[in-house]
């Protein structure tokens, strides 16, 4: 009688629409292994899984890959440090003297301890780590490990033949990037391993179906729900002996699609152990391959980066057929039901068929039982907080500075973009310039050591020296001698910032001189400053641009002992002028004979504010020490010449 929909097969065979990028997880390695003689649990039914995916051609519809086995360090994300050490340590040789350790953590009759104990765990552990790492980065949208799904073994404890749990290190790592993660069994026995690991939280979900009831591992009942801020997280569908496919997808898809309406996840684990097979050497259920893959493909369907594990299965012909039938699923191919020629055909004798097929076992789950599970089950999850972990929990903002992680997913990102090109935008980026390569320019350093701002609208002032007419009385050049003569304060405006003179602030007398005596400098509009010179006061401020310095002609002096007496005791003043007091040149006006000796010529005097003067002083610092040396350079020529 049948009680419940019957399971689609055609909706199962190639026919589940959107194409997945899958990522396949398989150590060779892996079959090498085996636990003592007569024991259940057989890791060389992987090695014929993996068989048959090849054999079906089914490597061309996505990555293979062979992950990097697990570290102890890895292993102790979860697990203690000094179990981990005695999985390491520990071999068939040397086990009599760990006689303590054993009892202490659980290795006896169940999980014995083979050699190679430790590196079979690496693998399975490194596996589904490493497929939860390529889900992270956004590499594939599933990703399998059939070595994985080992969901018994303890914080610091084995069980039921599981040591290491690759789930939950596959589960934390996840939860690296992902809020929520959900977590699917459909193993015979329950998953008691994951849901302790997480009983407490609300960030994973734990949804178990499995036989309960003097079964191992005597756990996962109705009323175990969670505790503390996981409470309500934690769900168990307890069932009973024979359950076939059409009970088992009406029990299924309806508490997996209230837990995704209500739960919200970001990321699934789905753990299929093949113990739920009919005809399963340990297992009690009737599911047919077609049932078991069902699931598979109603979890496919909600298009969530997805975990796919292997787990339980002692039957190893039936556990084989199913894996690689539900990884066609997966990719989405059509796989005849005749097995193709393999490694391990004689296993599947006597029809060599892809199926597993429900046996006439009698289903002690009735239907008024299903149907109160699964009304409890649905509201328990009623009381759950809606999306728990966006509503309740702060997310801090995102930091602006990249780390390791973040370094690391553009690197893969930037690689698979352009496999063909040596230098990329993002590898360009990633250049540091030396240190001093790029420096703030003498100006405004020293104007931030005397606090001056540069003034809106005012332009910087050029300062450069004509190395045409810096030479000294001996000919020598005045940047190697510092002997250039200074000559008066520039009459250039105030009004001019710039340093250049317009024609309308001189008398047409003096530019007729000007354009006589310097052609180049006149072409351009600016003045030299010798042939205007000032005779204002020393202590009156003013601004002197470093053309201003320097730019004359130096010839020797011809003229009579009062001029030459007269250049001397202006040389003098200006050597003496202190070196931070505001700018300004000394007077050449000394009397001779009742006579002025400065240079003739109008005087052009210019006043400025307190404000210009305090920029002035900035600017013109490093030309003032110039000044200096020049003016002593040029006192001790004059002395030598009077």
């Amino acid at each position: 009688m049948a009680l419940f929909a019957p399971v689609d097969t055609a909706n199962l065979n190639g026919g589940s629409g959107d194409k997945k990028r899958v990522a396949y997880f398989y150590d060779s390695d892996v079959g090498n292994y085996a636990y003592v003689a007569g024991h259940p649990m057989k890791p060389h039914r992987i090695r014929m899984a993996h068989s048959l995916v090849m054999n079906y051609g089914m490597y061309k519809k996505m990555e293979i890959y062979r992950a990097k086995p697990a570290s102890k360090f890895e292993m102790t994300q979860f697990h203690t440090d000094e179990y981990v050490e005695f999985l390491q340590k520990v071999t068939p040789d040397n086990m009599d003297s760990y006689a303590k350790e054993q009892t202490k953590f659980n290795v006896g009759d169940d999980c014995p301890v083979f050699d190679g104990l430790f590196e079979f765990c690496a693998i399975s552990a490194g596996g589904s780590m490493e497929g939860a790492a390529r889900l992270n980065r956004g590499k594939a949208d599933v990703a399998i490990n059939w070595a994985g799904g080992l969901h018994h073994a303890k914080k610091s404890e084995a069980s039921g033949f599981c040591y290491i749990n690759d789930i939950v290190l596959g589960i934390i790592e996840l939860l690296r990037f992902k809020q929520r993660v959900l977590y699917i069994d459909i193993d015979v026995h329950h998953g008691d391993g994951v849901e302790e690991a997480f009983y407490t939280t609300d960030r994973v979900m734990c949804v178990s179906f499995h036989k309960y009831g003097e079964y191992f591992p005597g756990t996962g009942e109705l009323r175990d729900i969670g505790v503390g801020q996981g409470k309500y997280y934690s769900v168990n569908f307890p069932l009973r002996d024979g359950i076939d496919d059409a009970a088992y997808k009406g029990i299924f898809e309806p508490v997996i699609k209230a837990v995704m309406d209500w739960y919200r996840p970001e990321a699934v684990v789905l753990q299929c152990g093949g113990d739920s097979l009919s005809g399963d050497r340990l297992g009690c259920f009737n599911l047919s391959m077609e049932g078991h893959a069902n699931c598979v493909n109603f979890v496919k369907s909600y298009n969530l980066p997805t975990l796919i594990l292997g787990g339980g299965g002692y039957t190893m012909r039936n556990v084989a057929r199913t894996w690689a039938f539900e990884t066609g699923v997966l990719v989405g191919q059509n796989m005849q039901s005749d097995l193709p020629y393999n490694d391990y055909y004689e296993y599947y004798a006597p029809d060599y068929e892809l199926n597993v097929r429900a046996s006439n076992m009698d289903n002690a789950n009735s239907k008024e039982y299903l149907e109160k599970i699964r009304t409890q089950v649905i509201e328990n999850l009623r009381r759950t907080t809606f999306a728990p972990s966006v509503q309740m929990t702060d997310v801090p903002r995102d930091s602006m500075a990249m780390n390791d992680e973040d370094e690391a997913e553009l690197d893969d990102l930037d690689e698979d973009q352009n496999p063909d090109k040596r230098n990329t935008p993002h590898r360009f980026n990633k250049y540091i310039e030396k240190s001093g390569e790029q420096s703030d320019s003498e100006d405004e350093e020293m104007n931030e050591a005397n606090g001056v701002r540069k003034q809106p609208g005012i332009r910087k002032r050029r300062n450069r020296l004509d190395y045409r007419n810096l030479t000294d009385w001996n000919g020598d050049s005045a940047i190697t001698s510092g002997a250039a003569t200074p000559q008066a304060a520039s009459s250039i405006p105030e009004n001019d910032v710039d340093g250049d003179v317009n024609v309308e602030d001189v008398e047409p007398a003096k530019m007729q001189e000007q354009s006589t005596a310097s052609p180049a400098n006149a072409a351009n509009g600016d003045m030299d400053a010798s042939a205007v010179p000032s005779t204002k006061p020393a202590n009156e401020e003013e601004d002197v641009a470093m053309e201003d310095v320097g730019n004359e002609a130096a010839e020797p002096p011809t003229d009579t002992s009062g001029t030459i007496a007269a250049q001397h005791t202006a040389n003098v003043q200006q050597a003496v002028t202190p070196p931070y007091s505001p700018v300004g040149f000394a007077t050449t006006e000394s009397s001779t004979n009742g006579e002025t000796s400065g240079a003739a010529g109008p005087t052009i005097k210019t006043e400025m504010t307190a404000e210009d003067a305090v920029v002035a002083q900035a600017e013109d610092l490093a030309e003032r020490e110039v000044q200096n040396a020049e003016g002593e350079a040029a006192a001790e020529q004059d002395s030598k010449i009077s």
